[in-house]
């Protein structure tokens, strides 16, 4: 039996399963075994070098974002708008067979942008080169999911499932849950506040279903079995998604008002180029990039080429900027000086853990080296007090 049927057959019998108080140690245990047979399916086959037939593109630029969706939804058509990159649109599906790249120049900064293939449902067991088109998306910063306004809404709720299923996590964050392997003393339980949702047994449970018996597991919030799941993988890579309702030009009003109240929803349509604009300012505020401009000395701040950071990127602190310049400029900073909101008073001075925000202007001020003894003849290389030094004799003059 493949690892696809097991898993069919696993999900198969949760369906049938009541869940109760007396079931839900045995449901722990088959979520844990269907998410293990899921991270086989997802590695290279034994014996293969590990390269696969991707379509995998060199990153470009402050940020990347990734367009998935089904066939036929508009993603060519919005990469052409934004970018002005031509990619082939046409009335038929599987249009864009492999990744088409895109540059959209934004408020000073250089986001590329990922046209993929359309995705199908069964993606994430290797279904119409989903695994590539999943992969590619897991190396970006956010994803837009572009759907059809006019479809029913299950689409979205089927892109979901598939990207959970390879270990994608839109629009939520890491548990709060410590979970460190060890190699002796068994299985250390503690939670500092009420659990409803999984117990000691559980979790003892989950963890012998891993064949982990040492390790220390510490809950900072009333997490779920599946959350334990995924800190115990550690492969799970959690990202920001922003829905996309293209064609909302050939549905009613009521229904677009309805969209785009949805959370992380925004409506447009390429067909009239509607809305593009916000689109482009929301994709904006879900990448957080801060733009950070230099100050030389005495001169006027450059405002044409910022140094671009994120949160996700190494941060955005004022070490951060000094090692974005030079590696070794960090041993040789006194202070800085800042303007922008991120400081009290104009200009303030601030050390290198200070927190940077969009369009600061930073000023280095460097430590001055200290100057060595006298002039020519009289200059002591000596690191003892002045007259000692001054007694040494010196050298004669070479006539």
């Amino acid at each position: 039996m493949g690892i696809i049927e097991k898993i069919k057959e696993i999900e198969a019998e949760m369906a049938r399963t009541q869940k109760n108080k007396a079931t839900e140690y045995h449901l722990g245990q088959l979520k844990a075994k269907i998410a293990k047979l899921r991270t086989q399916l997802l590695e290279p086959p034994k014996g293969s070098s590990g390269a696969g037939d991707g379509f995998e593109v060199t990153k470009f630029g402050h940020g990347r974002v990734a367009l998935i969706g089904f066939p036929s939804v508009g993603k060519s058509t919005l990469l052409t708008l934004l970018t002005g990159t031509r990619s082939e649109a046409a009335s038929y599906e599987f249009t864009t067979l492999t990744c088409i790249p895109g540059i959209i120049n934004y408020n000073d900064t250089k986001i590329q942008l990922l046209d993929l293939p359309g995705i199908i449902e069964g993606a994430s067991e290797g279904k119409g080169r989903g695994r590539q088109v999943i992969a590619v998306a897991k190396s970006s910063d956010i994803v837009l999911m572009v759907l059809d306004a006019s479809k029913s809404e299950g689409h979205r709720q089927i892109l979901t499932s598939e990207l959970e299923a390879v270990g994608l996590r839109l629009n939520k964050r890491p548990p709060q849950i410590y979970f460190k392997k060890k190699k002796t003393g068994g299985i250390s339980f503690n939670s500092t506040l009420p659990l409803t949702h999984v117990d000691e047994k559980l979790c003892y449970q989950i963890l012998h279903e891993y064949k982990i018996h040492n390790a220390e597991i510490l809950f900072r919030e009333d997490a779920t079995v599946d959350d334990l799941i995924d800190v115990i993988e550690g492969n799970r890579k959690y990202m920001k998604c922003v829905y996309v309702y293209n064609k909302i030009d050939v549905i009613g009003i009521d229904d677009v008002d309805r969209l785009a109240r949805q959370p992380n929803s925004i409506v447009i349509s390429c067909n009239m180029k509607l809305n593009l604009d916000r689109l482009l300012a929301k994709m904006w505020e879900e990448m957080g990039l801060v733009r950070v401009y230099t100050k030389p000395q005495g001169q006027q701040p450059d405002f044409t080429d910022p140094a671009v950071f994120s949160v996700d990127r190494g941060g955005c602190s004022v070490e951060s900027f000094c090692n974005h310049i030079h590696r070794t400029l960090v041993q040789h900073v006194k202070y800085v000086l800042v303007w922008g909101t991120s400081v009290r008073h104009y200009p303030q001075h601030c050390g290198l853990s200070h927190i940077l925000h969009d369009e600061d202007v930073v000023q280095i001020v460097k430590k001055k080296e200290k100057e060595v003894g006298g002039r020519g003849r009289f200059k002591s290389h000596s690191n003892a007090p002045a007259r000692i030094s001054d007694r040494q004799k010196k050298a004669p003059l070479k006539t």
